[in-house]
């Protein structure tokens, strides 16, 4: 295996944790509720949001202070991190707790993340960076595969703790060949100021309290507390905007949006991982509470969407690269939509899974695979390669405020519905999944034909500092 393909392995095991949670958390919810039978749905829900808000927030900064300080080192750091916070996960008392532990895991993924993309990129000729980007995607949608079966399994044998305790197993092992085969890269061509720390609180602020005004809307039932969580918070969202524009290091570069390519797929990545992290908890609260399925063939059951969206990332990937990423978003999107309309209108209270469930699984999941792979791939492809890890950690944290959105509006449409209406619930949350999907698709048309212009890496010497080329994004 060449270096460049060896370099990818390396560090989409690491990227592997980060998308492993997004499941393998979601498939053990039922048994944390259970351990923790005094907290509410909404006050569990911080369980997913406190890591998706953390990780969107620094995923940026985090791209910035690699690129500075260099992407080898940050990359270890992050990793190291995250397997701490994955131990302090397992090891919690409370609820309280495990939030906590899960904000220090979002701070390792959102290091992890563009540290790894902006190694590995720059080893690839811009030609076969779609297709690179693509597998390194589908590494997490094969994650997202995986969670489900793997973390049925650690809960029905032991406990929801080993779901943390799985990422030592795989996060170890790879700090090794990483060792030897990362080279150290920086951006030696920008200012050397550190990204804006009062940006980031911001940043963190305004989606936290968004968030909480949408989540704790029912059990407020969407009195004044709602209002003015929502409205503080898009004050603080707009004053976020403001000093990003003014700052010389801000957290968000807002001339990166000027790169049509790149703010087409930011914006389409954002609606559809509204749709589709919802997609992933609503599937496995259907099943273990309207169905009554146990965690184990739940995580069976849902495994299906996931794995399908693997196999069409690959696919996505090619495509994209072949006849560029329009003609892949646009389809991925409405294909999604389609499965997610499937569900809105087929389960009802009676379990009929091959028939109701599985065919729309296969649907959706093909549309995961798809859009996410066109989408990041046009995120980065036109950007120069000195801004590839801060380009793609912009994408990814649209991704995971998209992610936070979605679960947030989960949570209030669910509410604590009485059994008989439970399953018409469901149904409009699938709804608005399908909805938020097909804008996805149409907001796709906007990307035209996406041409990578990224420049060619000069081969470094291991250990070497691999110094970006000028330009500007």
């Amino acid at each position: 295996m060449s270096r460049p393909w060896q370099i990818l392995l390396v560090t989409a095991v690491a990227v592997f944790m980060s998308f492993l949670d997004a499941t393998i958390v979601n498939i053990a919810f039922p048994d944390i509720e259970r351990s923790f039978p005094e907290a509410s749905l909404s006050d569990l829900s911080w369980i997913l949001n406190a890591y998706n808000i953390v990780f969107a927030a620094l995923l940026v900064p985090a791209g910035r202070v690699a690129d500075i300080v260099g992407r080898r080192k940050m990359f270890f750091i992050g990793l190291w991190t995250f397997l701490g916070a994955s131990a302090l996960a397992a090891a919690a008392p409370n609820v309280e707790f495990l939030i906590a532990a899960r904000i220090v895991q979002g701070v390792g993924g959102a290091i992890v993340v563009p540290t790894s993309l902006g190694l590995m990129l720059p080893e690839f000729p811009p030609a076969k960076r779609a297709t690179a980007t693509a597998i390194w995607g589908a590494t997490g949608a094969v994650a997202a595969a995986t969670g489900p079966s793997l973390g049925g399994v650690l809960v029905d044998a032991t406990s929801w703790r080993w779901v943390f305790l799985v990422n030592l197993l795989i996060g170890i092992p790879a700090v090794f060949p990483a060792r030897r085969l990362l080279v150290e890269r920086r951006d030696e061509t920008s200012a050397r100021a550190l990204p804006d720390a009062f940006g980031v609180v911001l940043l963190t602020s305004a989606v936290g309290l968004i968030s909480l005004g949408i989540v704790k809307g029912p059990d407020w039932s969407w009195d004044d507390r709602v209002i003015g969580s929502m409205a503080a918070g898009a004050v603080l969202l707009g004053l976020f905007f403001l000093r990003s524009r003014r700052h010389a290091a801000p957290v968000i570069e807002l001339s990166l949006f000027r790169i049509r390519s790149f703010a087409v797929a930011s914006s389409a990545v954002f609606v559809f991982a509204t749709a589709f992290y919802a997609l992933l908890l609503a599937n496995v609260l259907f099943l273990t509470q309207v169905w009554d399925y146990s965690v184990l063939k739940a995580g069976f059951a849902v495994t299906a969407g996931p794995l399908t969206a693997a196999v069409f990332s690959v696919v996505g990937g090619k495509l994209s690269d072949a006849y560029g990423q329009r003609i892949v978003a646009v389809p991925g999107g409405l294909i999604f939509a389609a499965g997610a309309l499937l569900l809105s209108f087929m389960p009802g209270a009676e379990p009929h899974y091959w028939s109701d469930m599985f065919p729309a699984m296969i649907v959706t999941g093909a549309g995961v695979g798809l859009s996410f792979a066109s989408l990041s791939s046009a995120a980065v492809a036109e950007l120069p390669s000195h801004r590839f890890s801060t380009g793609s950690a912009v994408s990814a944290a649209f991704r995971q405020l998209g992610a936070v959105l979605g679960i947030s509006v989960l949570v209030a449409v669910l509410g604590t519905p009485a059994s008989e209406d439970a399953v018409a619930t469901f149904h409009d949350a699938y709804a608005l999944m399908a909805i938020a999907g097909a804008a996805a698709g149409l907001m796709a048309f906007g990307l035209g034909r996406v041409r990578a212009t990224g420049t060619e890496p000069q081969p470094a010497a291991r250990g070497a500092v691999a110094t970006a080329p000028s330009g500007s994004a």
